[in-house]
């Protein structure tokens, strides 16, 4: 009872630790209560219609053909006659939540959106569509919902496709493009015949908004370079130049219309995108129409050298690159409506062609926009902060901000334009720095509580759990130090109370104080540090290369050369996985069925030892012909599929059968095996490795069967091992079964061979982390949470490999030591590397910077409980027998 109340208290606070990083990095930086600001002179566009082709890369799109033509031909007319362009440049992650916020709402992804799945908005948000008179959009239904969600009133009426269309095995994805300018066409046409529409379309401050989607999606399935996403390129192109005359036909060219057509984000030539390589982050941005510049000849050299003008061959045309938040309060300018309230987007006057008056007063608005936001978080940080400990953000004082907009005013009064604008850009700069100061305002001191809580329980878990490791430094009476804890818990209390904080804090604050107390009462430190590669996968490779020497250091090799061989050969191999690239490696799908060929050659090996030793019942002999068979057509799944989808023929419905009946039953299946050690050993391989095959698109799938080759060897040379030291009551390995008790009493010291088998262990389990490549065997329509759940099984496959290990090294040795490996990889987490990684969780990048550096920090926070987990999991694993039918007993020898 006291170790389940110890597990349990121990889940709680990593519970509350891991909530943490969530409270103190990822909250959302979002304000209210700002006033909307919006120049005070007429806006040049009645209305505005915007095109985002999701997915489109700039240089897909500027780049000339090998023949020197162009693949968008209207497009490019636009830029060398009616309109201006430039890259927009967009900031990671690069996904399409985040970019399409950043073009309409103007601020960049509220990384909060992570735990709604980027479906939902965690707060909402103003933005164009909000702030217009009405908004028509037509695309996705992952896009958008969002923005009619946020938008107050009923104004903005959303058109969207069956998710169902969303289908990355799609014959042809850029029939979701043809749904959208269809439906726009057939809109437009029955407003000629609906008064009330047309009405309502005549009015001023209208936005128009499609969501092209093909381009993403053949993107991802057939890859940027592929004929399928140029000619997708070509028929966006022309559905533009069709929907633009349309537009101007159905409001008798009154040159009232501005037009946008820019993109989300880019992709990678391997079909990706989410991080910061410039094929992802560099776009397209084209505006023309009312209101704005038409193409500028130059002949000077321009101020960019990435080389891309001389490419794209478009130096003679002036090129205006801007940040894709900017674009927001451009098309605010464009059409008279307010910026949006949290927008940070800095007004792109190049593309204006209008006054000096009505750039430097729309300059001023977008300045006072954001200075709003910054003076609405100061206030609110300051009504929390105790007055004394309040740090104001120098640059951007309460006196300096009246100095700035009072300077600004008179500037613009006096008609000094160019200098009213440059101050204007100096207040943005400063507010948008200020915005930052007290959005992290308390980051470091909530990241210290933390810290020292969670050093306090590391501390206390070895103390109760491995005294043997401790030595005593200090000798405090109970009374004083259960005084110091109520005296420590009322000042803190007080300090937060008083600070008016949040729920949250108290526990972070608090939480630290009974555990240091618990450790103090008996006064342990602790001093056994590792050190392990999380950011250089290349240190797995060296320590896996060290440890193939450790026959040959241990004298083994001259004991026991077949096998010390092996462990050498398997080291080496294993040690070459973490070399192979995380992304942006090219499917192999000869690899898999290698994989499964090598899964058959190792099982076959596995009976061929065991055929003398042990007999089979002739139905656990038929559960391992179906489960070899199994994987022999998961191996040639992956196969079929792959054609299949290149063929665009779809994911064939018996392929999507077989692979999550495999799924599901990977776990219940070796219920079914025998007992016998290496009999449920092979059962449990089989099964695994079907799934992981299934699971695999590449050389990633040979790990399992080299991982369990080397697991057999490990189990073998630790028996050596032990007899080399002399230890008698050698059992055949052969004869042993996982369904035998473990007399749990039988409870030793640790040894210094059981702190090299847990250093062992993490070496072995740290070369897992592998990035997962493809789940298209069990789904193609984008579903994040399916996926992400797939993945993770794919990571957590290995460690159940490595777990079944521990308990067939526990049931040999007959001693209950499971549990001090999780000792000694708890101790081991030195309060200095917990620190680390607490401080080094990223709340901007990429969705694979931030989700790395959360996956380290979770990691070395929660590997004890992880492993107890599997632990228990794994045991279940390897010793539970079910049985559907009678079986003849049997006597083994």
């Amino acid at each position: 009872m006291r170790m389940i109340m110890f597990f349990l208290v121990g889940l709680l606070v990593h519970v509350i630790f891991f909530i943490s990083i969530f409270d103190i990095y990822f909250t959302s930086p979002l304000v209210h209560g700002m006033a909307p600001q919006v120049s005070p002179l007429p806006p040049p566009a009645s209305r505005l219609l915007l095109v985002v082709a999701d997915g489109l890369r700039a240089d897909s799109l500027y780049k000339p053909d090998a023949n020197g033509s162009t693949r968008a031909p209207y497009l490019r007319s636009v830029m060398e006659e009616t309109g201006s362009w430039g890259v927009s440049h967009t900031r990671v992650p690069t996904e399409s939540r985040p970019g399409h916020v950043a073009l309409i709402a103007g601020f960049y992804e509220d990384v909060s959106a992570v735990a709604k799945g980027w479906k939902e908005n965690p707060v909402e948000f103003d933005s164009v569509f909000n702030e217009s008179r009405h908004t028509w959009c037509w695309g996705s239904p992952d896009i958008l919902p969002m923005f009619a969600k946020g938008a107050s009133g009923d104004h903005v009426y959303t058109y969207t496709y069956p998710a169902e269309r969303e289908d990355f095995a799609s014959t042809d994805a850029s029939r979701l493009d043809t749904w959208v300018f269809d439906e726009v066409k057939s809109f437009l046409q029955s407003a000629r015949v609906n008064s009330s529409l047309m009405s309502s379309l005549q009015k001023d401050q209208n936005v128009f908004f499609l969501h092209l989607l093909g381009i993403d999606t053949n993107g991802h399935a057939h890859r940027p370079m592929s004929q399928e996403y140029l000619e997708n390129i070509r028929l966006v192109d022309s559905g533009v130049k069709e929907l633009v005359s349309m537009v101007e036909d159905l409001f008798d060219n009154d040159g009232r219309t501005a037009y946008v057509f820019t993109s989300d984000h880019g992709m990678t030539n391997w079909g990706s995108h989410g991080a910061g390589h410039p094929s992802e982050t560099l776009t397209p941005l084209l505006v023309w129409g009312a209101g704005v510049h038409t193409a500028q000849r130059v002949t000077e050299p321009q101020k960019y050298s990435d080389g891309y003008l001389q490419e794209w061959q478009l130096e003679g045309l002036r090129r205006v690159d801007v940040n894709q938040a900017d674009i927001a309060p451009l098309m605010s300018s464009l059409i008279g409506v307010p910026i949006p309230l949290n927008s940070v987007g800095v007004l792109p006057l190049q593309y204006l062609n209008n006054s000096d008056q009505f750039k430097a007063e729309s300059m001023y608005s977008n300045a006072i926009q954001i200075l709003e936001q910054f003076k609405v978080k100061m206030a609110q940080k300051k009504e929390t902060t105790l007055s004394f400990l309040f740090t104001p953000y120098q640059l951007l004082t309460e006196s300096r901000q009246a100095e700035f907009i009072n300077k600004a005013r008179v500037l613009i009064q006096l008609e000094e334009y160019e200098e009213a604008i440059s101050l204007c850009r100096s207040l943005i700069g400063h507010a948008l720095e200020g915005l930052s100061y007290y959005h992290t305002y308390d980051r470091f001191f909530l990241g210290c509580s933390v810290v020292l809580g969670f050093t306090g329980w590391t501390s206390y878990v070895v103390l109760v759990s491995g005294k043997t490791l401790c030595v005593c430094v200090l000798n405090v009476s109970g009374k004083t130090l259960w005084w110091m804890g109520v005296g420590a818990t009322l000042l803190i209390g007080m300090f937060l109370i008083i600070q008016r904080s949040p729920v949250t804090y108290y526990i972070y604050c608090l939480l630290p104080v009974p555990v240091w107390y618990s450790v103090l009462k008996d006064c342990y430190c602790v001093c056994l540090p590792q050190v392990v590669s999380f950011f250089y996968r290349a240190m797995l490779t060296v320590g896996l290369a060290v440890l193939s020497l450790w026959p040959l250091l241990s004298g083994l090799y001259s004991k026991a050369k077949f096998r010390s061989l092996s462990w050498v050969l398997c080291c080496l191999f294993l040690a070459t996985f973490p070399m192979m690239p995380v992304v942006g490696r090219e499917a192999n799908i000869h690899m898999v069925t290698c994989a499964g060929v090598l899964s058959l050659l190792i099982s076959t090996f596995y009976l061929w030892l065991a055929r003398k030793r042990t007999t089979l019942h002739l139905t656990d002999r038929y559960l391992l012909i179906f489960q070899v068979t199994n994987v022999s057509v998961c191996a040639y799944v992956p196969t079929s599929t792959h054609s299949s989808l290149q063929l665009k023929q779809g994911l064939p419905l018996l392929n999507q059968m077989i692979s999550w009946t495999t799924l599901g039953s990977s776990l219940f299946v070796p219920l079914l095996s025998s007992t016998r050690l290496f009999h449920r050993l092979l059962s449990i391989f089989l099964s695994l490795t079907a799934t992981y095959l299934l699971l695999s698109t590449g050389s990633e799938a040979l790990f399992p069967p080299v991982l369990s080759w080397l697991m057999f060897v490990w189990i073998n040379i630790e028996q050596e091992a032990m007899l080399s030291q002399g230890i008698s009551g050698r059992q055949e390995l052969s004869t042993l079964d996982f369904s035998e008790n473990i007399d749990i009493t039988k409870i030793r010291q640790l040894k210094l061979d059981d702190i090299r088998r847990s250093y062992f262990f993490v070496s072995f389990s740290l070369v897992t982390l592998f990035d997962p490549a493809s789940v298209y065997c069990f789904l193609t329509v984008f579903n994040p949470f399916i996926m992400g759940g797939l993945m993770m099984w794919k990571v957590i496959i290995p460690f159940i490999i490595v777990m079944c290990t521990f308990e067939t090294i526990q049931l040999w040795k007959c001693h209950h030591i499971l549990h001090h490996y999780l000792v000694l990889l708890s101790s081991s987490l030195h309060p200095s590397f917990l620190q680390h990684f607490f401080f080094l969780v990223q709340d901007y990048g990429s969705w694979l910077d931030i989700g790395t550096s959360i996956s380290h920090y979770v990691i070395v926070m929660s590997m004890t409980i992880f492993l107890m987990l599997l632990s228990l999991m794994t045991h279940i694993l390897t010793s539970r027998r079910v049985s559907l039918w009678r079986t003849r007993k049997m006597h083994f020898p």
